[in-house]
C-alpha cells in the first residue's frame, strides 16, 4: 500500500453537517457567535490529522454564483434554502483555521466542491495515491474504486465509516459502482 494518502474534504458538506449536529443545542462564544459549525468542522479535521496522518490534504468549497449545471438546467438548485446566517458568519473563521494548518483551500469558479474533489481523486489515483473523499454526501459513492474511498466522519460518536467498492455495493444492493448513478436517479 502506498504511503501517499490524500484526504480531500468537502468543506461545505462538513460545515453544514457540523452546524446541524448542534441545532438543538447550539454552541455560542462570549461574543454571541454561533460556533457550532466551527467546532464540528475543526473536530473532524483534527481527527483526520491525528488519527489518519495524511501525507496530503486539501479542502474544497463551493463558490458563490452559477455553475456549468445552471447552463444545462437553469432551475438547478432553485428550490434550495438560503445558507443559514450562522454558517455564513462561521465560514471566515473556518477558512482561517484551515489556513492556520497550512492546508490548501481549492475552489474554482463555475464548479462545485464535488466536481473538484471528483476530478482530483481520479487524477491522484493515477499518480499512485490512496484517496479519501471526506464527506457525508452519498453521491460520492459513484467515484469509489480500489484506491478512491468514501470517508464519512464520525457522527454522534458512531465512528468513522470508510467505504470502498464492497461497502458501496452492499450498501446500495447493486453489482457495479456505476449503478450508484442509477440509484441516485431513482
Amino acid at each position: 500500500m502506498s504511503d501517499k494518502k490524500l484526504f480531500l474534504l468537502d468543506g461545505n458538506a462538513l460545515v453544514y453537517r457540523a452546524h446541524f449536529a448542534f441545532i438543538t443545542r447550539p454552541l455560542f462564544n462570549s461574543k454571541g457567535l454561533n460556533t457550532s459549525a466551527i467546532t464540528g468542522f475543526v473536530r473532524s479535521l483534527w481527527d483526520i490529522l491525528v488519527n489518519q496522518r495524511p501525507s496530503h490534504i486539501a479542502v474544497s468549497f463551493d463558490v458563490s454564483g452559477d455553475t456549468f449545471r445552471h447552463e444545462w438546467y437553469p432551475e438547478y438548485k432553485a428550490n434550495r434554502e438560503a445558507q443559514p446566517e450562522d454558517i455564513t458568519a462561521a465560514l471566515p473563521y473556518i477558512y482561517k483555521v484551515i489556513e492556520g494548518f497550512n492546508i490548501p483551500i481549492i475552489t474554482k469558479v463555475g464548479y462545485e466542491a464535488d466536481d473538484i474533489i471528483g476530478t482530483l481523486s481520479k487524477q491522484a489515483e493515477k499518480e499512485g495515491f490512496k484517496v479519501y473523499m471526506v464527506t457525508p454526501d452519498k453521491d460520492f459513492g459513484q467515484l469509489v474504486s480500489d484506491n478512491v474511498l468514501l470517508y464519512k466522519p464520525s457522527r454522534q460518536g458512531n465512528g468513522v465509516d470508510i467505504m470502498g467498492v464492497g461497502e458501496i455495493l452492499d450498501n446500495w444492493n447493486i453489482e457495479r459502482i456505476d449503478q450508484v448513478i442509477d440509484m441516485l436517479g431513482l
